[in-house]
């Protein structure tokens, strides 16, 4: 197998994103979110410790693992029906690539049984780009939790459950590392404001790209 192009580095924060392979969709229902949002919570921390498949059906609700165990820090994410986007900063050795393997194994098997088949889920492995300056930080992060608005998946990125939005503006969870980006804004409030300054014009991009797309040759 060749290695990756972009070397992983800790300390360095990573737009990493896979799709299902042959474009298909990944997530199916509220369940399969749900799935794939616990697993990612199992699998940041390092360390031996069940497969999340055995270990959801008896001790998920007591998992507390050490801060200290943290192998990648996830600061913010979205989950759409065929593809899923994270920007994470690396913080132990092959951290990055070790958490997106046992998530996408994990979330692979249990997909494949609910679903009856077999075979890949992801098309093949997942990309990773280099996050080089605060500006393209915060082009990142607004794109990623804008896409479902800007995708046509929902006309209100409150109402919409699969991404860290919630979390960066109503502070309904502690999964991410919010404050890497929020520091840069005065508020949630403001950080809500340049999200939705640019959804427009991600509406816009979108249909001249489906009109494109539409033309025949």
């Amino acid at each position: 197998m060749p290695g990756r192009i972009t070397p992983l580095i800790n300390g360095e924060i990573y737009h990493i994103y896979n799709r299902g392979a042959e474009k298909r969709d990944i997530f199916t229902n509220s369940r399969d979110y749900r799935r794939f949002l616990k697993t990612i919570y199992y699998y940041q921390f390092k360390g031996p410790k069940p497969k999340f498949s055995k270990f959801t059906h008896s001790k998920i609700n007591t998992f507390n693992p050490s801060p200290k165990n943290k192998m990648v820090e996830i600061i913010c994410y979205c989950f759409m029906p065929n593809h899923f986007h994270f920007l994470i900063r690396q913080l132990k050795d092959n951290g990055i690539s070790i958490f997106l393997s046992h998530i996408s194994n994990s979330y692979t098997k249990y997909f494949n049984v609910k679903n009856k088949r077999v075979g890949s889920l992801l098309q093949g492995t997942f990309k990773a780009i280099l996050v080089e300056s605060d500006e393209y930080l915060l082009h990142l992060s607004r794109y990623i939790h804008i896409n479902p608005v800007v995708s046509g998946i929902t006309k209100n990125l409150d109402e919409f459950s699969w991404s860290s939005y919630n979390e960066y503006v109503n502070a309904s969870s502690n999964l991410c590392s919010t404050d890497i980006i929020l520091n840069f804004f005065g508020s949630r409030e403001m950080y809500k404001q340049f999200l939705e300054d640019q959804i427009s014009y991600g509406e816009g991009l979108e249909r001249i790209k489906h009109s494109l797309l539409d033309i025949d040759d």
